[in-house]
């Protein structure tokens, strides 16, 4: 998901130098190159505000998805008893902590700023890719 957004930059950042007038470029003042950079930085910005949301919103979609897979365990779960029952309910237990702490990334995900955005991203996808580990291996024992 990192890859096409640094694709992106790199693709304006060239058009960006390549459309300025050869003649220009060396005419150009600090602060025209400052202004100018400034910018292509507050148009990056932006873009990576737009994937921001986007991203929330898949994060959103996907943490439903996990409930309603959560919620299936936990009829499966219901139907066992003794040690096995008790098994599976640490189980789905261990599973809505790793759900809470993906809610907890996405939060922070929604919140974050622009500089803090790739990292916020960083820390969701891998509470969810945990989240998702988790389901694999109690849906093996449930099931």
């Amino acid at each position: 998901m990192l890859r096409p957004i640094i694709l992106f930059v790199s693709i304006v950042a060239m058009i960006f130098i390549l459309a300025q007038p050869i003649a220009g470029i060396a005419q150009s003042t600090s602060e025209s190159v400052h202004k100018e950079t400034t910018e292509a930085w507050n148009a990056i910005k932006a873009y990576m505000v737009d994937k921001k949301h986007e991203a929330f919103v898949h994060g959103k979609e996907l943490l439903h998805k996990a409930d309603a897979r959560i919620e299936e365990l936990e009829g499966e779960a219901a139907k066992a008893s003794g040690d096995t029952k008790a098994q599976y309910q640490k189980e789905i237990k261990d599973l809505k902590k790793k759900r809470a702490n993906a809610a907890k990334k996405l939060d922070e995900l929604e919140k974050s700023s622009a500089s803090t955005w790739d990292s916020a991203k960083h820390g969701f996808a891998e509470a969810y890719k945990d989240l998702l580990d988790a389901y694999h291996e109690a849906a093996k024992k449930i099931n």
